[in-house]
């Protein structure tokens, strides 16, 4: 699809190119013929007089010291002929030269878009996947439950509380993507005020305990008070997901770091299974999970919640770094714009 855009696109650079090109080349020729006439008809006009006044010398009998030279015709239609090739070779070359750079400017043109158009197919794809997956298992236990006449009721609320889970995964997928639409979305108004980064994280780890709690897991903080230009809500969706990750990921460690520094940072870090290298440049896409133990430890999630990270971290015009190691741990650095220190 794209490889015949970009040669329609190339064709349509060239026609534009050329249009210009043979219109200065006719302005240019115009102009020259003028000229040549012009020229032409002086040399006529000279030549008329030379010999108005040849006649009368020699009707006189008097001497003729000038020599006449004369502009031939076919000197002027060899000059016509001289600018039309001149402009004719002009204008191949520059048939030539805008296709060539027509076809790179098309590719760099259509990139973009490209990209675009395979990132949407990965995301409806993916999507799919994951909410094909719990309707069929939705599906295949009804059926099942239908066709088993000697279903008890113990069975029947089993089967329920399965649809129910299924049903619930399906309603947190459906509002992680509201979530990401909602944050990449540039038209949303998004107000920036003064903002305690230490007192927003420190309520966000207070949310967090007993998800904390429940994984057994204990949260270290060291909490400075920084001062941030930024937007409260944006700034508590994006510590509330770092800090989850982190607590989902820790393995078999008993303990997270989140800490905030001078600078408007923010730091969280695990001590867990890690990060491949090969992986880390893919944990902020939408649904990439890594295949290594990190994604089999731990299946919950569809892999989008990095990706609403990067695209708040974005709208707040901060910057987020990722560094992890396997069986290291990750952390995860934000630096938040700030008016009020380093940003």
């Amino acid at each position: 699809m794209f490889k015949e855009a970009r040669i329609k696109l190339t064709v349509w650079y060239s026609v534009i190119i050329m249009i210009v090109s043979l219109s200065f080349s006719v302005i240019i020729y115009v102009g020259i013929n003028r000229e040549l006439i012009r020229v032409d008809n002086l040399q006529k006009e000279r030549e008329a007089r030379l010999d108005d006044l040849r006649e009368f010398l020699i009707q006189n009998s008097l001497p003729f010291p000038l020599e006449t030279q004369s502009l031939e015709m076919e000197t002027v239609e060899h000059a016509r002929l001289r600018v039309i090739y001149a402009l004719g070779l002009i204008n191949v070359s520059i048939l030539v030269i805008s296709g060539i750079g027509g076809y790179l400017l098309a590719g760099l043109t259509l990139d973009p878009i490209s990209k675009m158009v395979k990132e949407q197919k990965e995301f409806i794809s993916n999507a799919s996947h994951e909410l094909r997956t719990p309707l069929t298992s939705l599906k295949t236990e009804i059926e099942v439950a239908l066709r088993d006449k000697k279903l008890s009721p113990m069975q029947a609320k089993n089967i329920l509380k399965s649809n129910l889970d299924d049903i619930n995964g399906m309603q947190k997928l459906s509002n992680y993507l509201l979530k990401l639409h909602r944050f990449e979305n540039s038209e949303v108004d998004m107000k920036m005020d003064k903002i305690d980064l230490g007192n927003v994280i420190s309520r966000v780890i207070k949310s967090k305990g007993s998800y904390a709690k429940q994984n057994k897991i204990r949260i270290v903080k060291n909490i400075a008070k920084v001062y941030v230009n930024s937007n409260e809500e944006y700034i508590t969706e994006l510590a509330s997901i770092l800090i989850e990750n982190a607590i989902k990921y820790s393995g078999k460690a008993k303990k997270i770091e989140v800490s905030t520094k001078k600078g408007g940072f923010l730091v969280v870090r695990d001590f867990g299974i890690g990060i491949a290298k090969n992986d880390l440049p893919r944990v902020f896409d939408r649904f990439y999970r890594a295949d290594s133990s990190r994604s089999k430890e731990n299946t919950e999630g569809f892999g989008l919640g990095l990706s609403i990270v990067k695209s708040i971290a974005e709208r707040l015009g901060a910057k987020i770094k990722v560094q992890s190691k396997i069986g290291n741990g990750s952390t995860f650095s934000v630096q938040f714009a700030s008016n009020f220190g380093t940003v």
